[in-house]
């Protein structure tokens, strides 16, 4: 399935002037994106990028903080440089696209301190069409036995002050729920913690870049923050150990340790940033036979309430569950979600009751009844639980599911990403891979390109998503739209569409048991062509999709595919994207105010086509269906709503 193609280069060893001084540079392939790698007049390393002749990063500081303050940055000369190119090639059993192939060129930078200890850094940089990355490499050596890390000191500086787009998170710990508001470069703090990604114009004919990372292991998340140095920019921070606050990294260096790629993806707009694959292709390959990983569509329990015509008392229970069973089979939903309350003494959410036990179903669950269900009407069920009972007893909890016949479980409630959190992270992705259970993740910070490494690891939250419906009125169209920009750079989220109560802003109501949301059904439509999430809920109940318009596309969206388009938009004003899966094409849009949005459709190639939409109607419920034939070169109009959308399944006339 994976296949990983390096032609290394000439490697030159040869130990450079003792200044250390020459400039490295690694330029992309097709030599559009430079890196220049120099050193600080402290001797420190630093780097810079150009896109196109134009920089986008000034010189930037590098190196590594130890506790106490002693740090690996100064005094360092080059020692020695490795050159090497290869492709990154791979498959992607689910996500936006279905197969990688990305060229890149790097360098490997050796470092040793002039003095002192004369301990060692290796600096690994990567330069890829569609951006750069660059990793510390931190040898095995005599005088360096175990690493106690306080902190990065890597800084992403600015020429200019750009106008960004990010989420502050103000403090470690949290379940990355929030809003990407624009701010610029200038007025990030060092007291402020920005999620990842970063988005940020660079003035230059709408290009764009944003900052992320990629293959996070044995490291704690990366955050964002003001630098320390005054340079014009923002600086990493690193999640803190709750055991050791005083630290980030606690390891043993043994045979060397690498840190997480810090990436910086690279678009002529903000748009082309959602096709962007670099995150994927920085994470290891995967190992074994996934071709078990089936995404897919899943009816959901909780979002609704529920309330349920027929069962009277509606909650956790088998007729509520057989309900949700049903409706997912009418509608070729592959999976049916059971959340928290179904096992012993669970329900009460992020609060782990004494005694909860999920090889234990409550007497109004029949768990193995419900998976056999199920499976004679085509749908698998995926179990909700509490982060912490897995840490505890992983195997056991996750060898019963198994045998239950379970398809994969949500996990929720971790809020952090510290060095030991991200460890569990990968223990579970490991044991639920070898159990062949699907993963999802809630409670969790953002993505980092893992699901190249753990096919069957779907989807995860770290995002403020529908659930907010129910109390507050933070789920506007523009912050559904602001996503696609921000959050979703990263990868997979679980935003959990599908509410179909929809209102207007102004006639818009908070209510826990049957929620509504403020954007029109045309815009609730599109979230399943915009939103990537190789698991994706159908989120409300049975009732509120009977005999209403839409639930034809939302039996036949796909949940994964095989290639992603942006098409047009702006950040937090409107967003366009086409998505293929086989010979289909379908489109999504989502807009804040009323707009008309005329599509070229050159990507469709030659031949006819037929073209069937669903556009915004007289009210937010409503929903005008047309069917017409497009010419090759054609056009396609979409007439938005305030806080509204549409979308389109276009393929190949008969």
């Amino acid at each position: 399935m994976v296949t990983a193609l390096v032609r290394m280069g000439a490697i030159l060893s040869a130990v450079l002037a003792p200044t250390g001084a020459l400039a490295q540079r690694v330029a992309s392939p097709d030599g559009r994106i430079v890196v220049t790698l120099g050193t600080s007049a402290g001797d420190q390393p630093t780097y810079q990028v150009a896109v196109a002749g134009r920089p986008v990063l000034a010189p930037s500081l590098l190196g590594l903080e130890f506790e106490r303050y002693a740090k690996l940055s100064n005094g360092l000369k080059v020692a020695g440089v490795e050159r090497a190119s290869g492709e990154d090639r791979y498959t992607l059993p689910a996500g936006k696209v279905a197969t990688v192939a990305e060229h890149y060129n790097q360098i490997t930078v050796h470092y040793v301190e002039s003095g002192g200890q004369r301990r060692r850094l290796d600096l690994v940089v990567r330069a890829y069409d569609s951006g750069m990355a660059l990793r510390y490499a931190v040898p095995r050596q005599p005088d360096l036995k175990s690493l106690r890390l306080a902190n990065e000191l890597t800084q992403f500086a600015f020429p200019r002050d750009f106008a960004c787009t990010g989420l502050n998170l103000g403090s470690f710990g949290t379940s990355h729920e929030g809003e990407y508001d624009p701010v610029q470069a200038s007025a990030i703090r060092p007291h402020n913690l920005y999620e990842l990604p970063l988005l940020c114009g660079t003035g230059a004919g709408g290009g764009a870049i944003a900052i992320a990372e990629a293959a996070v292991e044995n490291w704690p998340a990366m955050y964002l923050t003001g630098t320390e140095t005054g340079a014009l920019g923002v600086a990493a921070r690193l999640a803190r150990r709750p055991d050791d606050p005083a630290i980030a990294v606690k390891a043993e260096v043994g045979g060397g340790i690498v840190s997480p790629w810090r990436v910086v993806m690279v678009g002529d707009n903000p748009g082309k940033l959602i096709e962007n694959t670099l995150l994927t292709s920085l994470n290891p390959p995967a190992k074994g036979d996934f071709a078990w990983v089936k995404p897919g569509k899943t009816a959901w329990d909780w979002w609704s309430g529920p309330t349920l015509a027929g069962v009277p008392a509606a909650g956790t229970n088998n007729a509520t569950e057989r309900a949700f069973i049903d409706f997912a089979a009418r509608h070729k939903f592959e999976y049916m979600m059971v959340d928290d309350g179904w096992y012993v003494n669970s329900g009460a959410g992020a609060t782990l009751l004494p005694g909860a036990d999920p090889t234990r179903p409550i007497d109004a669950i029949d768990l193995p009844g419900l998976v056999t269900y199920g499976a004679e009407r085509g749908v698998g069920l995926i179990l909700w639980l509490h982060w912490k009972l897995l840490d505890r007893d992983m195997e056991r909890i996750l060898g019963r599911i198994v045998r239950w016949g379970v398809k994969g479980i949500k996990v929720d409630f971790m809020d952090r990403d510290d060095q030991e959190m991200i460890g569990f992270y990968h223990r579970l992705a490991e044991a639920t891979a070898r159990h062949r259970l699907l993963l999802d993740l809630h409670g969790a910070t953002h993505p980092w390109g893992m699901t190249r490494t753990w096919p069957h690891f779907l989807t995860q939250e770290g995002v403020l998503g529908a659930e907010y419906n129910k109390w507050t009125r933070r789920i506007t169209a523009r912050h559904n739209v602001m996503l696609a920009y921000t959050r979703m750079l990263a990868g997979p989220l679980d935003y959990t569409p599908g509410g179909y109560r929809n209102r207007t802003p102004d006639r818009f109501a908070i209510t826990a048991t049957a929620p509504e949301v403020q954007t029109t059904r045309g815009h609730g439509l599109a979230m399943y062509v915009v939103y990537e999430s190789p698991l994706q809920s159908i989120s409300d109940s049975p009732d509120a999709y009977r005999g209403q318009p839409g639930l034809d596309f939302l039996s036949d969206v796909p949940a994964s595919w095989d290639e992603t388009r942006f098409l047009a938009g702006e950040p937090g004003d409107y967003v366009v994207l086409a998505r293929r899966k086989g010979a289909r094409w379908y489109v999504g849009a989502m807009t804040d105010r009323a707009r008309t949005v005329t599509l070229p459709l050159g990507f469709l190639g030659s031949g006819r086509h037929v073209a069937r939409t669903w556009q915004d109607g007289a009210g937010p419920t409503e929903l005008r269906t047309a069917t017409r034939s497009i010419s090759p070169g054609g056009r396609l109009v979409l007439t938005l709503a305030s806080s509204g959308g549409a979308v389109a399944v276009i393929e190949p006339a008969r």
